[in-house]
């Protein structure tokens, strides 16, 4: 939604300034500098990327019309499913866990938590790591590193649809050149025609170094940068739950460890030490 209002703005900013200057907008209207621009933005894509990242570029385009992000709720349901584990370790031993983490599914512990359950990526990374505890007599430190190569890895993998389309707008602005030499060419062909002709060719030609500005910072840009931080956020995520299993391994408390990964939660979606608690207790 916010992408959208953002579009909108850029729009009409554009579009009203030009129009407060009384331009004549039949002339921005230019079907082959688009085909040229777009159609050569998109080969250049194709070209630059294999077949699984293009499939990775056009499912991530979709968050950026959802701006959906991590919420205060997501938080509260991740920490209290790892305070869950945590007291049933602590009380019936590590191998009380196991059916859950086999098949969480089915388990009466992650049922309750339908934000977990849909994100498949966190699902294995709990159930994977909440394995290596109770099969391995891991150190909390080596925990931390296994966990850390998982999270580097997944973060790297994350970030290449937002690195893809901005190199896809960093070319734009020179395919705008293209179309815009393309255009003088065109018009050299008509050299002898009257200066209204010629004129109206040039600027026509002019068009496509507009457009690929634009798209290049107005629009493309700008999606990239969506992108990043989406992936980023999503990194912060993980981040909570290696720091509340990492205190768990390392001889904390249930309610310690899940307090040390509440700290970790970036301000606006952290929940307060009486919220969490309350969670805790239902």
């Amino acid at each position: 939604m916010f992408a959208i209002i953002g579009i909108t703005v850029v729009l009409i900013a554009v579009i009203g300034g030009y129009l407060m200057e009384h331009g004549n907008l039949s002339v921005l209207v230019q079907p082959a500098e688009l085909v040229i621009i777009f159609g050569a933005a998109t080969g250049a894509l194709i070209i630059s990327s294999p077949p699984k990242i293009l499939s990775m570029i056009v499912k991530n385009l979709g968050k950026i019309i959802s701006a959906k992000t991590k919420t205060k709720a997501e938080y509260l349901e991740a920490l209290s499913l790892l305070n869950s584990i945590f007291t049933k370790m602590r009380k019936e031993g590590l191998i009380a866990i196991e059916a859950d983490i086999e098949n969480p599914q089915d388990s009466p512990i992650f049922s309750k938590y339908s934000s977990i359950l849909s994100n498949h990526h966190a699902l294995n990374f709990i159930c994977d790591n909440l394995k290596v505890i109770i099969s391995t007599n891991v150190s909390s430190y080596e925990l931390e590193n296994i966990m850390e190569l998982e999270m580097e890895t997944h973060h790297r993998e994350a970030l290449i649809p937002s690195q893809s389309v901005s190199r896809v707008a960093d070319g734009l602005p020179g395919l705008g050149i293209v179309a815009a030499v393309l255009g003088v060419v065109l018009t050299m062909g008509k050299i002898s025609e009257p200066p209204e002709v010629l004129g109206h060719s040039i600027g026509s030609a002019l068009v496509g170094t507009f457009l690929g500005v634009l798209m290049c910072y107005g629009f493309v840009g700008p999606m990239g940068t969506n992108l990043e931080h989406t992936a980023n956020e999503d990194s912060i995520y993980f981040q909570v739950i290696k720091i509340a299993l990492v205190s768990f391994v390392g001889g904390a408390a249930p309610q310690i460890a899940v307090e040390f990964a509440r700290r970790a939660i970036p301000s606006k979606e952290k929940p307060t030490f009486n919220e969490l608690e309350q969670e805790i207790r239902k």
